[in-house]
């Protein structure tokens, strides 16, 4: 769910900071207060494009973000996870709105592009009735909405491993069918390109070494040189040398530490020196031993390097990558070999394959049909109380063309409406009413509530055009559907605004420079809103009374 959002020189907001809470929170104000700046951020937040200046007069930039708490078990934590972008059941998302640079966005601290976010956003919130936010205008979802209702996920789950299966065999069935038109010159190709690898006979880890081989016996000499003129120089030259010069010291010092007992620290030091020379002629000498000079082991790395880079660069690879070459060719070469074979089998199979995808479509197919039947009739209902009185809603499932399917069935699902009796259903997406599309999604929300994967919605717009009873059904089920998931909602309607589980105010703050406020009601503010709400210009104490009363009924 939403837990806080911070919004600064956004429009003609100033800087705002808002924390939010589980159930139903109704947003009031004046006409023009800016009740609608807030959901405007958070839809720029959730990745919608910048349209024209947002950022507020006399600013360079605008900031947004807003803190989400998460199920880790839910699409957004598992979106979040797949992304390598979880974090402790949390999830801050950020956004910067610059007027002479690209805008930035964040997901808990990281930069991520704007695809990112509208693809998290889709899952985190729902906006009504503003088209671009709206998930239940996409048919995907629909179709998801569909299933969940449905209550057959899993087999639909079976349904579409068994389509990527039925693609992948497709797919090398017509890889392997359009090979068999030069089969034999590839053949002819792939045997030569086997048979050359084969003879090189490259084994696991063997470049490194034979560079590192090569590296010595080609600076042998050099190497033979430098370590017999160090091994001169310590130790080896009778006439004069570091170990000699260092024994010479030791003696020499050694009686004067008589005379100043300083001077043994130093006489340990030249002693220690004196071992670790010794020791590293040793060693030198042990190196001297096993270092060879072989003309012609040289030439063989010579002529074995040589022979791996060419046949690296004939194959367009690094020559360490050679060995999964020859494995890739050897796996080609046997099945275009064996090609009729291949070909036989793989039909045979995608044959089996089809007709477990078809059984498990034709009982998707089923299932959808009758929760579409339910389902059309409990948001026709549903609707009917929201003020719609002849309005239907109904579930399309049309047939694809025969033998035609996809990822998720052989149907088209999708959401058709009619708003007013007598007029023929259309598809949800087209619905021109903000307001009816808002009680529509209201209806569907309502019925699909326990199954819904969206936590936080929002409702704008939802009242406009009704009011009396059907204002105070409306505001029941928006309470209803807040007991299950977060429900944020714009109203001018007291009715509504009673029902909240909270309630924030928004107001304009019209001293230069002109600002927008949002305060949390308390219950004695919140019967001066209500009252406001249903009395307009002159509050009397039957109004606040009123007001009181629908309170409590709560």
């Amino acid at each position: 769910m939403l837990s806080s959002i911070y919004i600064k020189d956004f429009a003609i907001v100033h800087k705002l900071e808002l924390s939010l809470s589980k159930g139903l929170t109704v947003l009031t104000g004046e006409t023009g207060a800016g009740k609608s700046i807030m959901i405007d951020a958070l839809a720029l937040l959730l990745g919608e494009r910048v349209d024209g200046d947002v950022i507020r007069h006399g600013c360079n930039q605008a900031e947004i973000s807003a803190s989400f708490e998460l199920d880790p078990n839910q699409d957004p934590g598992q979106w979040l996870a797949e992304q390598d972008l979880f974090d402790d059941r949390e999830c801050v998302l950020r956004r910067l709105i610059y007027s002479d640079k690209p805008t930035k966005g964040f997901i808990n601290g990281r930069p991520v592009p704007m695809q990112m976010l509208r693809e998290l956003g889709e899952i985190l919130v729902d906006i009504h009735g503003q088209h671009e936010h709206q998930s239940l205008l996409k048919r995907d979802i629909q179709r998801r909405t569909l299933d969940d209702y449905a209550g057959h996920s899993d087999t639909v789950q079976k349904l579409a491993a068994t389509y990527d299966k039925l693609s992948s065999l497709k797919s090398r069935l017509e890889t392997l069918q359009q090979q068999s038109t030069d089969r034999e010159a590839r053949i002819g190709l792939l045997r030569y390109q086997v048979d050359e690898l084969d003879a090189l006979q490259l084994e696991e880890g063997e470049l490194p070494k034979l560079e590192e081989e090569h590296d010595r016996l080609a600076h042998a000499s050099e190497l033979l040189d430098g370590v017999q003129g160090i091994a001169q120089r310590l130790s080896d030259n009778d006439d004069a040398n570091i170990a000699q010069l260092l024994n010479q010291s030791m003696v020499t010092l050694e009686p004067l530490t008589d005379y100043d007992p300083a001077l043994a620290e130093i006489s340990v030091l030249l002693n220690e020196a004196h071992i670790r020379v010794d020791e590293a002629v040793a060693q030198l000498h042990q190196y001297l031993g096993r270092l060879e000079l072989d003309p012609q082991r040289l030439q063989w790395l010579n002529d074995r390097l040589a022979l791996m880079h060419d046949l690296a660069r004939k194959h367009q690879v690094k020559p360490d990558t050679l060995g999964a070459v020859l494995t890739r060719q050897r796996v080609e070469l046997g099945d275009i070999e064996d090609a009729k074979t291949s070909l036989s089998k793989l039909e045979q199979d995608i044959g089996e394959l089809s007709r477990v995808y078809f059984n498990l479509a034709d009982l998707v197919r089923e299932n959808r049909q009758q929760a579409a039947t339910s389902l059309s009739t409990q948001v026709t209902d549903s609707m009917q109380a929201l003020g719609m009185p002849g309005g239907h809603f109904e579930v399309s499932v049309t047939a694809l063309e025969s033998g035609q399917c996809t990822v998720y069935g052989t149907e088209r699902i999708e959401f058709m409406v009619s708003a007013n009796p007598g007029q023929p259903a259309r598809p949800l997406a087209k619905v021109a009413s903000g307001g009816e599309l808002s009680r529509i999604s209201l209806a569907l929300q309502v019925v699909t509530a326990r199954i819904g994967r969206i936590p936080t919605l929002i409702f704008d717009e939802v009242d406009v055009g009704i009011g009396g009873r059907v204002a105070e059904i409306v505001g029941q089920q928006l309470r209803g559907l807040g007991d299950l998931r977060q429900v944020l909602c714009i109203t001018h309607l007291a009715q509504v605004a009673a029902q909240g589980h909270a309630h924030l105010q928004v107001s304009k703050q019209s001293e230069p420079p002109v600002s927008v406020a949002i305060d949390t009601l308390d219950p004695r503010k919140r019967i001066d809103e209500i009252a406001r709400m249903i009395g307009g210009v002159t509050i009397t104490d039957q109004t606040l009374a009123h007001a009181e009363d629908m309170l409590s009924r709560v």
